[in-house]
C-alpha cells in the first residue's frame, strides 16, 4: 500500500473491541423501541385490528429473514459501511451506493421525524416545544456521541433499559383487561372486500404495511457497529438475531395486549397508545410513568440512529463516494463531521414539523434498502460461494429471496398510503445519482470492495506495530 493511502486511512480509524454482543444486542433494540411506544397503532385505523395483524406477520416475517442474511454478510465481510459494504462486495460501486444512500435517506429522516415526536412529548410534558427543543436535543446527543463510543453506548442501553421497563409493565398491567371482542369493535365498511375480520378490506391491509415495519424499523443498523465489535464474526450474528427476537416478542405485546384491553377503535387514533390504554383501565399512575419512559423510548431511537448515520456517512466518505473530510477521525477516534453534517442537514428537516411525512420517507429508503441488500445476499451465495462465512443463514437464498419479495411489497404500501412521500424520496434519490455519476464516481478512493477492506486491514496492521 502507498504512503499515501496509509496516512489518509490512518486518519479514518474507528476504535476496536469497543462493543461485545450484548451491547450490540442493545443497540439493535435501542434503533427501534421508540416504534413500540406509537406510531405502529395507526396501522389499526388503515386496515383494523385483524388487517393490521396481518401487515405485521408480514413486516415480522420481513425483518426476520432480513436479519438472518445480514447476520451471514456482517460475519463475512464486517465493515462499518453495513449494507452498503455488502452490497458493494455483490454489485459494484454503483449498487454499493444505491444501497448506501437508500440507507442514508432512512437514517438521516429518522432522527427527524423522532425529534418532531419529541417536541409533542415535551409540549405534553412541560408544556413548550419547536425549534428550540430540536436543537436542544440534536446538540445534547451529537455531543454524548462525540465524547467516544463506549461511552455513547453505555448511556444508551441505559435509556433503553427504562423504555423497556415501561412496555413489559404496560404488558403486565394490561394482560388483566384483555376482552378479545376490543380487537374486533371497528364498524365494517363499504370497501372493496371488507369484512367483519378485515372492516377496511385488503387496501388497509397493504396501507397498513408501512407502520407495521416501525415496531422493526431500524434493526437492521447493527452491523454498522462491525468494525468497533469485539469478535465481528461471532458478536454482531448473535447482537442482531438477539435483538429481533426480543423485538418479536415486545412487538406481540403490544399489537395484542394494548388494543385487546382498551379497543382497537380508540387505540387507532390514539396519540398515545400506551398510555391512553392504561388510563381507560384504571391505571393512572403506571400511564403517568410510562409517558415519562416514553419520553426515554424516543430518545433511545433518536440516540442510536444517531450513531447509525454517523457510521454510514463515515464509511461511504472513507471509500469516497461521499466528500472525504466526513470521514476524519478525533483522537477519540469518532467521526465527528459524519456526527454533525447530518445532523445539521435533520435539523434543517425537522423544522418543517412533518413527522409523519418524514417518517414515511424514511420507510421508502428503508424498503429500497432491504430489497438491495436481500439481493446482495443471494448474488453473494452465486459469486462468491467460497467467501469465508463465520455464521450462515438457515435457508440460504429462499430465507433472503422471502426478505427480497416482501420488501418490494412493502415499498409499494408507503405509495398506497401516501404517495407524497414516495415521488419525494424518489427525488432524493435522483439528486444522490446525480452526484454519484457526475462526481464522486470517479474519485473512489479503492476500485472494489475487496480492495478497499485490505487496504484497511493493512493500514491497521501498520498502525499497530506502530
Amino acid at each position: 500500500m502507498s504512503n499515501d493511502h496509509q496516512a489518509y486511512l490512518a486518519k479514518r480509524q474507528l476504535k476496536r473491541g469497543t462493543a461485545g454482543w450484548i451491547l450490540l444486542a442493545g443497540l439493535g433494540v435501542s434503533y427501534v423501541i421508540s416504534g413500540d411506544f406509537a406510531g405502529w397503532n395507526f396501522g389499526i385505523a388503515q386496515a383494523g385490528w385483524a388487517g393490521f395483524a396481518i401487515a405485521a406477520v408480514l413486516m415480522g416475517l420481513m425483518y426476520l429473514t432480513l436479519v438472518l442474511s445480514l447476520a451471514e454478510m456482517s460475519a463475512a465481510i464486517p465493515a462499518a459501511g453495513g449494507g452498503y459494504s455488502f452490497a458493494r462486495q455483490a454489485m459494484g460501486p454503483t449498487g454499493g451506493f444505491l444501497t448506501g444512500l437508500a440507507v442514508l435517506i432512512e437514517y438521516a429522516l429518522a432522527p427527524a421525524a423522532i425529534v418532531i415526536f419529541i417536541g409533542s412529548a415535551v409540549e405534553a410534558l412541560l408544556g413548550f416545544s419547536g425549534p428550540w427543543v430540536y436543537a436542544i436535543f440534536y446538540l445534547v446527543f451529537v455531543g454524548i456521541h462525540l465524547a467516544g463510543v463506549g461511552e455513547a453506548l453505555k448511556v444508551m442501553m441505559v435509556i433503553s433499559g427504562l423504555a423497556v421497563f415501561a412496555i413489559v409493565a404496560t404488558g403486565v398491567a394490561l394482560v388483566m383487561h384483555f376482552d378479545i371482542n376490543n380487537l374486533f369493535d371497528i364498524a365494517m365498511t363499504d370497501a372493496n372486500g371488507a369484512s367483519e375480520l378485515l372492516p377496511l378490506g385488503w387496501y388497509g391491509v397493504w396501507a397498513a404495511l408501512p407502520f407495521a415495519m416501525w415496531l422493526f424499523l431500524a434493526v437492521e443498523g447493527v452491523p454498522l457497529a462491525a468494525e468497533e465489535a469485539k469478535d465481528p464474526g461471532k458478536d454482531v450474528p448473535k447482537g442482531i438475531i438477539g435483538a429481533m427476537v426480543f423485538l418479536l416478542f415486545t412487538a406481540l405485546m403490544v399489537v395484542v395486549l394494548v388494543p385487546g384491553a382498551a379497543g382497537a377503535k380508540a387505540m387507532g387514533d390514539s396519540a398515545v397508545p400506551l398510555v391512553d390504554a392504561l388510563n381507560a383501565t384504571g391505571n393512572t399512575s403506571l400511564a403517568t410513568l410510562v409517558n415519562v419512559l416514553g419520553l426515554a423510548g424516543l430518545v433511545a431511537s433518536f440516540f442510536s440512529i444517531i450513531y447509525g448515520y454517523s457510521r454510514l456517512v463515515f464509511a461511504l466518505s472513507r471509500a469516497g463516494y461521499l466528500p472525504k473530510s466526513l470521514s476524519l477521525t478525533t483522537e477519540r477516534k469518532v467521526p465527528a463531521r459524519a456526527l454533525i453534517v447530518p445532523g445539521i442537514f435533520g435539523f434543517i428537516a425537522s423544522l418543517s414539523g412533518e413527522g409523519d411525512l418524514m417518517l414515511a420517507m424514511a420507510v421508502v429508503g428503508a424498503t429500497v434498502s432491504y430489497a438491495l441488500m436481500a439481493l446482495s445476499h443471494i448474488l453473494l451465495r452465486i459469486k462468491q460461494p467460497d467467501l469465508p462465512r463465520p455464521y450462515k443463514t438457515p435457508g440460504g437464498v429462499v430465507t433472503s429471496g422471502i426478505a427480497l419479495v416482501l420488501s418490494l411489497i412493502a415499498l409499494t404500501g408507503v405509495y398506497a398510503f401516501d404517495p407524497r412521500a414516495f415521488f419525494f424520496t424518489m427525488g432524493l434519490f435522483v439528486i444522490g445519482a446525480v452526484y454519484y455519476f457526475g462526481y464522486s464516481r470517479k474519485h473512489l478512493v479503492a476500485k472494489s470492495a475487496d480492495e478497499e477492506f485490505a487496504m484497511l486491514a493493512e493500514a491497521e496492521s501498520d498502525l499497530a506495530a506502530a
